[in-house]
């Protein structure tokens, strides 16, 4: 009966919204602090090219942006939330509660997570497992789990630095911090016997929980901010998408992980081992409704924008291959509901 009644009034929001079309006559977007400057830049050549208004896109994180856009259709919601991860099924069942009935999923490329710190500091060769036993809440201490004693990286191996383990790193409400959970503390802590004899609720805590000593800093959303901080501290490292640290070049370096630089080729052909996929998601309800959505899905993924050569590659965007984008411009276009299954 409430699910009946959450559709009914998303339905009379709708059809309130759909009757002035001019109530808002600007797309919204919200998500990703990863995907931000990919969005920004679509959006400001969208508002050149069509004569439209520019989007507004605010950067909220992935799990903001999820939360935001799923709770509901209208005109006080946004119309798109962009991803630097994929959307989950808890989110998917939250946005059909709130009448968000249809949502297309757009992949549009790939990006790293890099571990950085300021030019200045050493440049050191981190392996997965080094990263987990520097950052996990709870380590493997003479074949026990135990409060993480590490405080100085060549604690860990002494071939590292002798310098304080200071990591500046996303919040939990991150898209960011989700991928990096899954593709390194979750692998990292694959390595070691001690944890892959727990149970399966105490194995995933182990894997996952990142300490809270202060050896781990949450930075917030705001990767240019986790910049600053480490141009002015060359010892810290710093945790984002490799968007960033294309950008910033000049002051940052890239540490390699496994032996892998984390460079646009080795991102590209999967040889940097933290690599995810990146996304944004559209709203099907609010499409014809608020002017441009479907023209700004087209900018983005046209080869002027997200191709090999497109402006989205000079800003640290890795490609999909040519089939890939093909499929993706095709079911963007038709505005395809996402099925998780696929």
């Amino acid at each position: 009966m409430m699910k009946h009644l959450a559709f009914a009034a998303a339905g009379l929001a709708l059809a309130a919204f759909a009757t002035d079309a001019q109530a808002r006559d600007q797309i919204r977007i919200v998500g990703s602090s990863t995907v931000f400057p990919f969005s920004t830049a679509v959006a400001e050549n969208f508002g050149a090219k069509s004569g439209m208004k520019t989007p507004v896109v605010e950067s909220t994180g992935t799990g903001g942006g999820m939360k935001l856009f799923c709770s509901g259709v209208g005109e006080s919601f946004p119309d798109i939330t962009n991803a630097s991860r994929r959307i989950k099924s808890t989110e998917l069942e939250a946005c059909a509660k709130a009448g968000v009935a249809e949502v297309t999923e757009v992949q549009i490329g790939f990006d790293g997570i890099v571990l950085a710190s300021d030019k200045s500091a050493e440049d050191v060769n981190l392996t997965i497992p080094e990263v987990f036993k520097a950052l996990a809440k709870e380590v493997p201490v003479d074949g026990k789990m135990a409060p993480n004693p590490y405080t100085m990286w060549n604690e860990i191996n002494p071939d590292l630095p002798a310098v304080k383990i200071e990591v500046l790193g996303p919040p939990p409400t991150s898209g960011t911090r989700d991928a990096f959970v899954e593709l390194v503390m979750d692998h990292g802590c694959a390595t070691f016997p001690e944890i892959e004899a727990l149970e399966k609720d105490a194995k995933t805590a182990a894997c996952q929980t990142i300490r809270e000593d202060g050896v781990y800093v949450e930075a917030g959303e705001n990767d240019n901010l986790i910049v600053q901080k480490l141009k002015a501290n060359q010892n810290a490292v710093g945790i984002f998408g490799y968007s960033f640290l294309e950008q910033n070049m000049d002051s940052l370096n890239g540490h390699p992980i496994d032996g892998n630089e984390p460079t646009f080729e080795n991102i590209a052909d999967g040889k940097y081992p933290i690599s995810r996929s990146i996304y944004f998601y559209v709203k099907n309800a609010h499409v014809g409704v608020v002017p441009g959505i479907k023209e700004f899905v087209e900018e983005f993924t046209s080869e002027a924008a997200f191709g090999e050569d497109g402006y989205l590659v000079d800003k640290g965007l890795i490609p999909l291959p040519e089939e890939k984008r093909e499929a993706v411009r095709s079911s963007a276009m038709a505005l395809t509901p996402v099925n998780l299954g696929s």
